[in-house]
Order: C-alpha cells, then sequence, then structure tokens
C-alpha cells in the first residue's frame, strides 16, 4: 500500500514526570521517588506514532518557545521521522505538562500550554500535498476549527482527537470525517451518559471511535459497527497511550487498510506503548508492532 502524506496541527509539551506510589489526592503531598523529563505533548504524540509506528510521511504544524526545551521536542520530531513546521508566537513559552504516575499505571496531568495557545488559523501550510489532516485540542478551539474547515474545503481527510473533553461547535463537527474520543470525551460532547452506542449514534460525523482502555475500542463508520479487544500486556506506562492509538490509526486508514485491521494495528501499538515509560519515548517502530500482531 502506497503511504500518502500526512499532516499533524497541534501541541507539542515538554513532559515533567514524577513516578510515585499513588496519584496525591486534593490537598495531599505523596513522595515521589523519580523524576525525568520526556516530549510529549498530543499533537506531536500522534505525529511521532504516525511516522514511527505508521511508517508513513508526516509533518507537523507546532508552536514552540524561543528555549530550551523547544529545541528538544524539535529534535524528538525530527529523530522519528517528522517534518515540523514551526511557529514561533512572541512572548510565549515552549507547553509543558506535569505528569504523576503512579504504580499501578495510573497517571495525573496538568498542561502549561505556553506557545501551544499562539498556534493561528494563518499559520496553517498549504494543504496541496496532505491527504490526512489530524487535530486535537490542546490548541485555541477557534484555531482547530478553522483548520478543520479550511481542510474538509480542499478534500483532505479530516481527523479529531476530541481531547481534553470539551463541547464541540457544530461547524467542527460537521468538518469532520473521524472523530476519535474516550468514553468521557464522549460523554461530554454527545451529552450521553453510560451508553457508549447511543452516544456515539447521536454524533453527526461519519466515523466515530471510541477507546474503551484496556477493553479495546468500538467504532461507527457509516452505518458499520466494529469492536476490537484491547492486547493483554504488562502496563509499565499508559501516557500517550490514546494520542498513539489516533496517530497509528490515521496512518494505517491512510495507507488505504481496512477499518477492521486498522483498528487492529491501532490497539497493539498503544498497548506496546504502555510497556514503556514516557510519552513519545514509548511509541513502537512499525516492525515491532508487526512482529507483535504476528506473536498473538
Amino acid at each position: 500500500m502506497s503511504a500518502p502524506a500526512i499532516l499533524v496541527a497541534g501541541s507539542a509539551n515538554l513532559d515533567f514526570v514524577v513516578r510515585a506510589p499513588r496519584i496525591p489526592s486534593p490537598g495531599e503531598t505523596v513522595l515521589g521517588r523519580g523524576f525525568a523529563t520526556f516530549p510529549g505533548g498530543k499533537g506531536a504524540n500522534q505525529a511521532v506514532a504516525c511516522a514511527r509506528a505508521g511508517g508513513v510521511p508526516t509533518d507537523m504544524l507546532l508552536a514552540l518557545g524561543a528555549d530550551a526545551y523547544a529545541a528538544e521536542l524539535e529534535a524528538s520530531l525530527r529523530a522519528a521521522g517528522v517534518t515540523p513546521h514551526i511557529v514561533r508566537p512572541a512572548g510565549l513559552a515552549t507547553g509543558t505538562a506535569f505528569i504523576c504516575v503512579s504504580d499501578d499505571a495510573e497517571n495525573a496531568i496538568t498542561v502549561a500550554p505556553g506557545a501551544n495557545a499562539g498556534l493561528a488559523p494563518e499559520h496553517l501550510p498549504p494543504l496541496s500535498a496532505y491527504s490526512h489532516l489530524l487535530l486535537q485540542l490542546e490548541t485555541p478551539l477557534a484555531t482547530v476549527t478553522a483548520c478543520a474547515r479550511a481542510a474538509h474545503a480542499a478534500g483532505l481527510n479530516v481527523t479529531l482527537n476530541g481531547a481534553p473533553a470539551q463541547a464541540l461547535p457544530r461547524a467542527l463537527l460537521a468538518a469532520l470525517d473521524l472523530l476519535v474520543v474516550n468514553e468521557g470525551e464522549l460523554a461530554a460532547i454527545s451529552g450521553i451518559q453510560h451508553d457508549v452506542d447511543a452516544a456515539i449514534a447521536s454524533l453527526d460525523v461519519p466515523c466515530v471511535v471510541v477507546t474503551l482502555g484496556a477493553r479495546g475500542v468500538r467504532a461507527r463508520c457509516g452505518a458499520a459497527w466494529f469492536e476490537q479487544a484491547g492486547f493483554a500486556v504488562e502496563v509499565v506506562d499508559t501516557t500517550a497511550a490514546g494520542d498513539t492509538f489516533c496517530g497509528a490509526l490515521v496512518a494505517e486508514l491512510g495507507r488505504g487498510a481496512r477499518w477492521p485491521e486498522a483498528l487492529r494495528f491501532a490497539c497493539a501499538v498503544a498497548a506496546l506503548a504502555c510497556t514503556r515509560p514516557g510519552a513519545q519515548s514509548s511509541i513502537p517502530a512499525r516492525a515491532a508492532v508487526e512482529s507483535f500482531l504476528q506473536s498473538r
């Protein structure tokens, strides 16, 4: 299958990660054991997943500050094979995220958007070289909406990862070909609690994929429904598992895979990402994913 070019437009953050026995409750101090920094941000994580795990040509539109953190983020993208299109909004530092990872591999994340908040519609590069645009919600909603509408008008396939959860304007939903969300995000967007299928059916988007954690995914594309079970692995860190799934899914669909195969591939990539610490550092290469799937 040929591999078309994918454009990811979104956030890049440097992740400050502390491992601790548990995630602190409000007002509680927990003594952590280890600390490390990792390149992250939903947009950058998804771009790395497209390029490294998906094996497709990938560009990324992102905003960084003029600081030392920016160099580390750019280097990580280039090392994964992503071509960055960088804008530097005046007076804004590179985005950061503060993450606590517990012994049971759950996490709590606080993001300081920094330069991500300065990404604007006019920064979108010419779209003629791309077949797909992948977006998230860690950059301004007005920018996400404008980029989605521009790409839709240009004939690109437009995917939105609806995270972090928030209500979405009709103008944005109308420009989407695919919406990828988790259960909490699905409830926030649809207004329907505790009924995944009803919530999926209520959304006027051609294709909707809902990630269910270790249980796998549930999806609808047109009138067809799909389900893929999760893969059992020894979990170390779930950070960026959802981002990894999104990038791998769009890459595999871009390569021409049918929905069952694309969902299986993306679930495998996300599962493997949970077996290593960090965000982008945890995303496997395509060869490793193919070997994993053959073993299953």
